[in-house]
Formats: structure tokens, C-alpha cells, sequence
């Protein structure tokens, strides 16, 4: 522990000194760093682990049906807010601004399809559910601009910023900006466990709790299949669950994915990271552990006030390590899963795929904007005339890894209703009402623009150039 206080003396008083943010975002830098430091066991004793049972990790298809009487819906509903995890950037997609600002589909946003989707169950049923985003400070300015649209509709839009937090350099453990990286580069949003503090910290946990709230269902902006779904709430609200994650079967394309155990009488969340390394393997396969986290948690407000007030969500350290301008930096994060361990009566709910839709990269972007899928009410729902229940596997070479690259290359969205896989790489361009089936591999030799033509059809193909058209 001595090496601990070596370090952790000097960086309190450089935290202190940090006049950007807030007294609770410092103590909270620094318990997280003290946590680290002390070198707490992350992982697990792999003997103890059992594979939960269905009262822990309910079947959906065994939850009751809701209320026929859209009045007990409303009573439902009015206990309920929504929060979309709007922190991220879309970089990856080659976007500056918040990622929900991306265009899904018939030109509207991530934000505008949730917008819709409240505003339709607040007028269905007469009841006033809210919205909050969880904003980070790189999305913050951009939020507030963009919301203002939503202005004249029926759904409260409420925004907090999640906490700011120095990143570390590694070398003598002080805070970058105090080296001179006084921009946005100096500092990192903790991660998307950091919701519970700063839900509590930004004066909204106790407002919604004033108004008769009492579950917030949490998912990320970017996932099309998050939508509200009453029959979990009301499982929840029965059986007095103070907290649910909805994990879905693994396919092979999950394996990463974190998983639901029982360990020591307690529901956990067991990410890769924890996984001693002769057990990765057995932790990928889809045969012993069978379900993966999605993300989509509901959890009892005033049992998270209660849990932050006792400084008692102790979320397992995600380590993650950058580079800033050639100085080796550490950023200590954690995860909104990690916390189900804390909390009672915390069950996981094995919930149809249809409640994953994630948009990660222009590929699944190719998935929701082709005839797959259609938009009803602000949902996007899979096309009944697809026949294998599972989603195409599409791989896009790195030209078309940018949103504005991949809409130049496509003059219309092909249709994929009956695909299995596709693969592109190299220079090739799309023209209109292009179908695609089975498998198909389009590769253009360097330095050969590959265009297929309007109209093309083209099933089971292995294209090299314009000759295999």
C-alpha cells in the first residue's frame, strides 16, 4: 500500500488545484484512482461460477402479458423514465458531432426515432414519460443546439453531463492537464457507470423522484432495438426488481460480449477483462456461457439513491490506456452492467434479439437504412419477408468506413432480404435498385474503380472485376 500513498498523496493536491470541475467529480477521480491503486481483485475464482437459473435470468417469454386497460398502462407508464447514454462521438464513422445526430433512417437521426417513439406513448396513453440524455462534455454544446427542435413536442427533454475526469499520465501519475493539455484532450467521460453518481450529482435523480418516478430505463442512443417495453416494466414494478439487463442469446459475433453468472449467492456481470487467460476460450464459447449483455438496464431510481449516497456502487476498474500527443496517458473507467451485484432482487431478462440493434459502424448502418427493416411510429422493425431470423454478415473494406464515403458509394441502399454475407474491399461504387442474395464477395484489384451496375442482381458471386459482372 505504501507505493499507493506515494502516489496518490501528490495527485490530491494537483486534483485539488483543478478548478474545471466540480468538488463531487474530484472525490469521485480520486476514490476511483484510490480503488485502482490498492489493487482491489478483479478477477474471479472461475470454480465459483454456476450458470444462473430462470429466476434470475428470466425467459421474456415467460413475463405476463401487460394490462388490457390503457389506464393501468398509464399508471405503468407515468412511473417511467427513459435515458439514452449520449456521450459518444461518431469519429469512428468519420462524424464530428454526437453520434445520435448520424442518420439512420428516411433521413432522420438516432435522436429523432427516440423522440418519436416517446412522443407516440405519451400521446397513446396520456401519460408524460421524460427523457434524459447523458451528455459528456465533448457532446454537451452540441446536444443543447440540437434539442431545441423538439421543442414544440410532447416529451421533456432533460440533459446532465456525466463526469470530467483528468486523464493520468502514466509516467508520473499527474493529471495531463496540469502538463499543459488544458483542452478537451486533458480530460475523459469515466465510462457509462458513472451514470448513478451523476444522475445523483446534477440534482435530476431527486427532481424525478419528487414527480412520482420510479424506474429509469437506461440503454445506448445508438441501439435501434432499446425501445420501451411494458411488459418488462410492469414484471419489474410486480415483483419489486431494483434492477434488470437485458442479455440476449450470444451469436459467434458476440463472443467479447459481457455475461450474466451466479456468483457467491449474487447475480454478476462477468466482462472478458475479469477472465483469467487460460479461460477466454471458454468464456467466448456460446456453449456454456449462452447470453451477453445488451446494455439495456431498468433500474429503481430511489434505490440508486440510495446505493450513492452509501458510496456503495464499487463498479469493477476498466483500465484504458491512449496516447495524447505522444504522452502515454490511463483512463479509469467503469460500466453501468457492473453495478446489477449492488442492488436487490437484481434479475437479467433473456429478451428476443429484435432489442439489439446496434449502430457500431457504417455496416450495421447498411442494415438499417436496406429493405431489412421498416420504420413504423419511430421503430425500426425487421421485414417479415426475411425468412433467416438472423441479420445478414456484411463487411465493408475501410472506403467506405466514413458516413459520408459510404452514402457517395451506394446511389441507393441495395436490397438484402435475402442475403447471407457480404464482403467488399477496394474501389467499388453501387448503382440504383441493386439486389444482392446468398453470399456474395465483391473485391476491386488496387487501383481499378469497380462499378456495378444499375439494376444488377446477384446471388452466390465472387466479383474480381468488370468481367465477373
Amino acid at each position: 500500500m505504501a507505493v499507493a500513498t506515494d502516489k496518490l498523496t501528490p495527485l490530491n493536491s494537483a486534483v485539488a488545484g483543478l478548478n474545471q470541475i466540480s468538488e463531487s467529480e474530484k472525490n469521485g477521480f480520486i476514490s476511483l484512482v484510490s480503488r485502482y491503486l490498492s489493487g482491489e481483485a478483479q478477477q474471479v475464482e472461475w470454480s465459483k461460477i454456476q450458470t444462473p437459473t430462470d429466476e434470475v435470468v428470466v425467459p421474456y417469454d415467460s413475463l405476463a402479458p401487460i394490462p388490457e386497460d390503457p389506464a393501468e398502462t398509464k399508471k405503468l407508464l407515468d412511473k417511467l423514465v427513459v435515458l439514452k447514454l449520449n456521450g459518444g462521438l461518431g469519429t469512428t464513422m468519420g462524424c464530428t458531432g454526437p453520434k445520435s445526430v448520424i442518420e439512420v433512417r428516411n433521413g432522420l437521426t438516432f435522436l429523432d426515432l427516440i423522440v418519436i417513439q416517446i412522443e407516440n406513448l405519451n400521446s397513446k396513453y396520456g401519460c408524460n414519460v421524460p427523457l434524459l440524455l447523458m451528455n459528456s462534455f465533448n457532446t454537451h454544446d452540441d446536444t443543447q443546439k440540437i434539442i431545441e427542435k423538439y421543442s414544440k413536442s410532447n416529451v421533456e427533454i432533460h440533459t446532465f453531463n456525466q463526469s470530467q475526469y483528468p486523464r493520468l499520465v502514466l509516467e508520473d501519475f499527474t493529471p495531463l492537464p496540469i502538463k499543459g493539455q488544458t483542452g478537451k484532450d486533458g480530460w475523459y467521460p469515466p465510462g457509462h457507470g458513472d451514470v448513478f453518481p451523476s444522475l445523483k450529482n446534477s440534482g435530476k435523480l431527486d427532481s424525478l423522484l419528487l414527480q412520482g418516478k420510479e424506474y429509469v430505463f437506461i440503454a445506448n442512443s445508438d441501439n435501434l432495438g432499446a425501445i420501451v417495453d411494458l411488459k418488462i416494466l410492469s414484471h419489474l414494478i410486480k415483483n419489486k426488481n431494483e434492477y434488470c439487463m437485458e442479455v440476449t442469446p450470444k451469436t459467434l459475433a458476440d463472443v467479447k460480449g459481457g455475461t450474466l453468472i451466479s456468483y457467491e449467492g449474487k447475480v454478476q456481470l462477468l466482462e472478458i477483462a475479469q477472465v483469467p487467460d487460460k479461460h477466454v476460450n471458454e468464456f467466448k464459447s456460446i456453449e456454456k456461457f449462452k447470453i451477453f449483455n445488451t446494455n439495456n438496464l431498468w433500474v429503481s431510481l430511489s434505490a440508486i439513491k440510495r446505493l450513492v449516497a452509501a458510496d456503495a456502487l464499487k463498479m469493477e476498474i476498466i483500465p484504458n490506456p491512449k496516447e495524447v500527443d505522444g504522452v502515454k496517458v490511463l483512463q479509469l473507467e467503469t460500466a453501468a452492467g457492473a453495478a446489477i451485484r449492488f442492488f436487490d432482487q437484481a434479475i437479467g431478462i433473456n429478451v428476443p434479439r429484435s432489442r439489439f440493434l446496434p449502430v457500431k459502424a457504417t455496416s450495421d448502418l447498411l442494415l438499417v437504412q436496406s429493405d431489412l427493416y421498416t420504420l413504423v411510429d419511430g421503430y425500426v422493425i425487421q421485414n417479415k419477408a426475411r425468412k433467416n431470423p438472423a441479420n445478414p454478415s456484411i463487411e465493408l473494406g475501410p472506403e467506405f468506413k466514413k458516413v459520408a464515403n459510404f452514402l457517395s458509394r451506394f446511389k441507393s441502399i441495395p436490397s438484402i432480404v435475402e442475403l447471407d454475407s457480404l464482403k467488399v474491399t477496394g474501389d467499388v461504387w453501387f448503382g440504383t435498385g441493386v439486389t444482392l442474395k446468398g453470399k456474395v464477395s465483391i473485391a476491386a484489384k488496387p487501383g481499378v474503380k469497380l462499378e456495378i451496375p444499375d439494376g444488377a442482381v446477384m446471388e452466390n458471386k465472387d466479383i474480381n472485376g468488370p468481367e465477373d459482372l
